[in-house]
């Protein structure tokens, strides 16, 4: 039988849980007190505490060991954390073991780990203790800042944020750049304490958002702090610095950390407390990553990666290319193909709605994603399968990026990168960054051509063909721009032979390319004959690229279907030979005009077959001694100079007409503008002259003087000018007039 409740106030309850999270504030403070690590110790060194031994604090205020825990409950935690985090994780991480117990007491963190290994609980969880343990509300604004270089990831931070802290009170917003409800966020922006966002975003808030102040900020987290520290955000992130306060804690975490002392000091950090917890590894990858590299000409890339997608069917797959152009093109193109499997794209170009559903659709489903850089940083696709490399990264941490997409956590994964030939320095690089990866045949067998299908689709799809001039371009601009000229080299790229084997029916010409090209000595296409070192676009590896061999266990059936040899054998000449024929003839080298060369060559031939000498054509054939006939070359140069003359006519009758009307129009043109100069001056008679009082016309004309004449039908018509009038005039005095005209016309 169930007791009734007792009415007792509403406040008093109120007060009895205030009190209780008083109490537990203080509990949690006094425990981080006393068990918080040395500065510059790492927590993992030292050894975890007896799994049987009390977790917490009794009665006699003796508080448990949480330095080198391994289990969240027996962290320093508020009771709605647990909460949260019992539904779905148990056990730390390495990443979380070193460097929570340094977060929770308040340090800078500078945290390092490899990909898929737990670094967004590692800052997620100071983030609640800190706002929690300085009983943080809605009222006090915006007390923590979590950045990401991406949509896509900080997305995905937000959604780990609210599984962890749905227990808490806290207000929370994801302000990301793409969406439409900016003024949205601008009337809600001031009530949240925690905000997940792009430094795009927060800087638009900043600058546009009344109001809007960070002036109480406890913590900052940079997620990808690498990447957000580039170039590319250098503005952004000086900008957001410079308005928040100096007096907070910063977490910085990533895969491949900065230890760069002007990043740092732009961030103002103190004393951090740098935990790279896989420095000492054998690997920088994950250890159940299996790394594969491939040796495939420019050409032949597309057919490698058709061949390789008709091969892993049934296998979850993240393709990288370098730009959005390739990415839109490659998708577009093999979509019409059909391989049998489904396909995505995802870059940067995208609106961001159709992005997060593309990265969800990717996450449920087996399919064939094309992207960007983009995914490379931070996003956690569950079971991917293959990560297919088809451009070369741009350094080693893109690459340890790019492969971390797969193998999280504790499953499996693979990775393949393709190579050209002139790229090959990349292998030593990576081997050099402890990374394990280890060079495999292609099946030549297995290898489909897909150029003959792609120029088959730019002709019946017209804006496909504009889709392939700008993926070559941006992939030839992308390389152009790279920094490590040992592995990137614009002047090695077979041209041509890239741009047949997109479909295209001629290579679109690059302007930035032949800029480069006017600063060497020699021709592009000179430089690109050198660099080919056979007829099979292959070359040998550099002798300083250790070869090593390493057992792939497959079934009979995998074997036979894979696009990828299971035996591993150093990469020799020929290997690589193209699958099928071009597309189109390629352009022959252009040869410049020698001006001393000899002339006079050319070569006639006759109905047989053979040589006959210049103007053979006027030679008597007759007599077959090849003599030329003088009364023909007169004839002919006479005809030729009599249709010369006609033509010469001609053109002068053309001149003539277009000379004519031309004057005409500038006739028309300043009589116009004399009308208008002259127009209510002085006395004007019916043509426009203008007169002075002495009937003299001020232009320069000489007067017109008209005379009576009688009509057929006898009538008299009176006309003036200068001032005369023809009926007071004697017959005496017009011809005095006239002889004075005549005199005057004389001299």
């Amino acid at each position: 039988m169930k007791k009734p409740k007792s009415k007792k106030p509403f406040f008093r309850k109120r007060n009895k849980t205030h009190l209780s999270e008083s109490q537990e504030i203080e509990l949690l403070e006094s425990w981080i007190e006393s068990g918080k690590p040395e500065s510059g110790s790492n927590p993992l060194s030292i050894s975890s505490p007896d799994a049987d031994a009390p977790v917490g604090f009794s009665s006699d205020r003796s508080f448990s060991a949480y330095s080198g825990c391994t289990r969240f409950d027996q962290l320093p935690l508020s009771k709605n954390t647990k909460k949260g985090l019992e539904s779905k994780y148990t056990v730390m991480s390495e990443i979380q073991r070193a460097s929570i117990p340094h977060s929770l007491c308040g340090r800078d963190v500078l945290g390092a780990a490899k990909t898929g290994s737990g670094k967004t609980l590692a800052f997620i969880i100071p983030v609640l203790e800190k706002l929690y343990r300085a009983r943080w509300g809605p009222e006090d604004g915006v007390g923590s800042i979590i950045i990401s270089p991406t949509r896509e990831l900080a997305a995905q931070l937000f959604e780990e944020l609210k599984i962890v802290g749905k227990h808490h009170s806290f207000s929370a917003g994801l302000l990301i750049g793409g969406r439409k409800d900016v003024d949205t966020e601008k009337e809600r922006v001031h009530d949240l304490n925690i905000l997940v966002c792009t430094p795009g975003r927060l800087l638009q808030h900043m600058d546009e958002t009344p109001n809007f102040e960070c002036s109480q900020l406890q913590i900052l987290v940079l997620d990808e702090a690498d990447r957000i520290l580039d170039v590319g955000f250098k503005k952004a992130v000086n900008a957001i610095v410079s308005q928040l306060p100096k007096q907070r804690q910063t977490l910085l975490f990533s895969a491949t950390q900065t230890k760069s002392v002007q990043d740092l000091a732009r961030l103002s950090l103190k004393d951090p407390e740098y935990l790279s917890v896989h420095a000492e590894s054998v690997t920088a990858t994950p250890k159940l990553l299996q790394q594969t590299a491939m040796v495939v000409p420019l050409d032949q890339k597309l057919d490698m990666l058709w061949s390789f997608i008709k091969a892993h069917l049934n296998s979850k797959t993240l393709v990288f290319l370098s730009s959005c152009k390739q990415v839109k093109f490659v998708y577009e193109a093999f979509k019409k193909l059909r391989p049998g499997v489904p396909l995505k794209c995802l870059h940067g170009r995208q609106k961001q709605e159709r992005r997060m559903g593309i990265y969800h659709q990717f996450s449920e489903k087996r399919s064939v994603l094309f992207s960007t850089d983009i995914a490379s940083r931070g996003l956690d696709f569950p079971a991917v399968d293959w990560v297919v490399q088809v451009d070369c990264p741009e350094d080693v941490p893109s690459y340890i990026h790019r492969v971390g997409r797969t193998a999280r956590f504790t499953s499996v994964g693979r990775s393949i990168l393709f190579l050209m030939p002139s790229e090959t320095e990349m292998m030593a690089k990576l081997q050099t960054a402890k990374i394990p990866i280890q060079y495999m045949k292609a099946n030549t067998q297995r290898l489909q051509s897909v150029s003959g299908l792609l120029a088959s689709l730019l002709v019946k799809y017209p804006e496909m063909q504009y889709l392939a001039q700008r993926a070559f371009a941006t992939y030839l601009r992308s390389i152009y721009l790279q920094r490590d000229k040992e592995v990137f080299d614009v002047l090695k790229l077979p041209v041509e032979e890239f741009s047949a084997s997109l479909g295209l029916p001629m290579t679109p010409k690059i302007r930035f390319l032949n800029q480069k090209v006017k600063k060497k000595s020699a021709p592009v296409e000179a430089l690109l004959q050198e660099e080919n070192v056979s007829e099979d676009n292959s070359a040998p590896l550099k002798a300083k690229v250790p070869i090593k061999k390493k057992r792939i266990d497959k079934t009979k059936e995998e074997a036979e279907n894979d696009i990828l040899l299971a035996k591993e054998t150093p990469i020799e000449d020929g290997e690589n030979e193209a699958a099928a024929p071009m597309t189109r003839i390629l352009k022959k080298k252009k040869l410049k005009i020698n001006v001393h060369r000899p002339v006079g060559t050319r070569v006639i031939f006759d109905e047989e077959g053979n040589t006959l000498p210049p103007l053979a054509a006027l030679a008597d054939t007759k007599s077959g001694d090849g003599v030329l006939q003088l009364s023909k070359v007169k004839e002919r140069y006479a005809k030729l100079k009599e249709e010369m003359k006609e033509r010469d006519k001609e053109d002068k009758l053309l001149l003539r007409q277009r000379l004519r009307e031309k004057r005409t129009k500038e006739k028309i043109k300043l009589k116009r503008g004399r009308t208008e100069e002259d127009d209510g001056e002085g006395e004007g008679d019916q043509d426009g002259s203008v007169l002075d009082r002495e009937g003299n016309d001020r232009n320069g004309k000489r007067s017109k003087i008209y005379f009576n004449s009688d009509s057929d039908e006898g009538e008299k018509k009176e006309r003036k000018d200068v001032g005369y009038i023809a009926d007071t005039i004697s017959l005496a005095e017009q011809e005095a007039f006239a002889l004075k005209l005549l005199s005057s016309m004389h001299s």
